[in-house]
């Protein structure tokens, strides 16, 4: 008897490893696919909390880094709830005759979802649930374009408004069934849906509100660099998540996504270190770190597409290009984007976009591409100025209306002066 059980464990074991994993999956469930898309989501969510709220926190002065963290965590829940009610339905439903530009209302609080309900070889709650940490954290990127001078309230109101004028009908347009992604638009992992909006969005924001109060004239370090690189950490580790995750399955796409990912975030880390080490003579924690983002902004795009050789090149021209952007706008534009959403997200996810074309063709190591270079081009420089256009018309608008219900959108220059952690939540980081 001691020797069947053996025999029979020896054989189950085989069996487990070497037979296809369908014959254990059942009613159509792959089980590697769902491990790994509910271990990424778990990433792209530590993306947001706490690593962008600890590299946005790290980045503004002292008595302003609990209205970053409060504000990255509230815009979590808030997301959270409105993804529930109509924003997953918006973005991945079927809007009928408008299903080119939006979903429809179908699904309205997840409404028809069970437990047996699926999405590919996934469960629907997986993709669900995926799907809702690359929006929460869409407009967690924008807080770093507005901080340290947006009251809350406005705020709330105005992220509740854009999810639904911007966010919901760019994804759907590029992920749900609608027109870009139905055209050919190329964007594996968000550098329209998620990083131009955000820079854009962040840009818009910036220049409505004015600049800081001392903007350019009295000093204003990161006041915890230790946090800031803690949270870069952080979101460099998430990314992968975010897309290699985007494959949708435990595949040869999803390990080459992260392979190349890798590769973006430490070429781009480097190029910017690099160059800003020539022009002012050290090379800085702050400028590695933008770096890394510029670089996995950058590469997010095109993360299905490309090879290990158009990731480095990707990398290297997202550090020095969105390097040199930063510069441009807050030297030259004088505009106060205050952590540098739009240079190194919104250049970076335009970068990246057009960059697909190029680098996704075989002869340049990609994957391949089913147009000619020249015409897939045009199809992602289409989808950037649509996506930038629309971003800013109706971030304006969700301004304006935010405005509307809560008077002016900016704290007063005495509020601004003791610190919003103070003024807006009646709290202080440091004691």
């Amino acid at each position: 008897m001691k020797m069947k059980n053996i025999m029979f464990g020896v054989t189950a074991f085989i069996a487990a490893t070497l037979l296809p994993e369908t014959v254990f999956a059942e009613d159509g469930i792959s089980n590697a696919n769902t491990a790994w898309i509910l271990t990424s989501t778990a990433l792209v969510l530590l993306m947001t909390l706490p690593g962008l709220a600890f590299f946005y926190g790290g980045l503004v002065r002292s008595k302003n880094v609990l209205s970053v963290l409060m504000q990255c965590f509230s815009l979590a829940c808030l997301v959270s709830v409105m993804w529930v009610a109509f924003l997953y339905s918006l973005a991945f439903g079927d809007g009928g005759s408008m299903n080119s530009y939006i979903g429809g209302l179908d699904n309205a609080f997840l409404s028809g979802l069970t437990i047996n309900s699926m999405s590919g070889d996934i469960p629907e709650t997986v993709f669900i649930m995926f799907q809702l940490t690359f929006a929460i954290i869409t407009p967690a990127l924008i807080v770093g374009g507005f901080a340290e001078r947006m009251k809350f309230s406005s705020m709330f109101l105005f992220s509740i408004i854009w999810m639904i004028l911007v966010y919901a009908p760019i994804c759907h347009m590029v992920w749900g069934g609608g027109f870009l992604g139905g055209m050919g638009l190329m964007d594996f992992a968000g550098g329209t849906v998620v990083h131009i909006n955000a820079g854009v969005a962040a840009l818009v924001l910036a220049v409505y509100l004015g600049n800081r109060n001392g903007f350019q004239s009295v000093p204003m370090p990161p006041h915890n660099l230790s946090m800031t690189v803690a949270g870069a950490s952080m979101l460099w580790v998430g990314w992968f998540g975010f897309n290699a995750g985007s494959a949708l399955a435990a595949d040869q796409s999803a390990g080459m996504a992260m392979l190349v990912t890798h590769i973006g975030a430490a070429s781009g880390s480097l190029a910017w270190m690099f160059r800003e080490w020539t022009k002012v003579g050290k090379p800085s924690v702050l400028g590695i770190v933008t770096g890394m983002v510029a670089g996995l902004g950058t590469i997010t795009p095109a993360s299905g597409f490309v090879g290990p050789m158009g990731a480095l090149v990707i990398g290297i021209l997202a550090g020095l290009i969105c390097y040199e952007a930063t510069q441009y706008i807050k030297n030259k534009l004088k505009i106060d984007d205050s952590l540098d959403v739009f240079p190194v997200h919104g250049v970076g996810g335009i970068l990246g976009t057009l960059l697909t074309a190029v680098f996704a063709s075989s002869q340049f190591g990609g994957l391949g591409l089913e147009n000619s270079i020249s015409s897939q081009f045009m199809i992602q420089l289409f989808g950037v100025i649509f996506t930038i256009a629309w971003c800013a018309i109706f971030t304006i608008l969700a301004i304006k209306v935010a405005e509307t219900f809560t008077g002016s959108i900016r704290v007063t220059n005495e509020d601004e002066e003791t610190g919003i952690d103070i003024s807006d939540h009646g709290e202080s980081s440091y004691n």
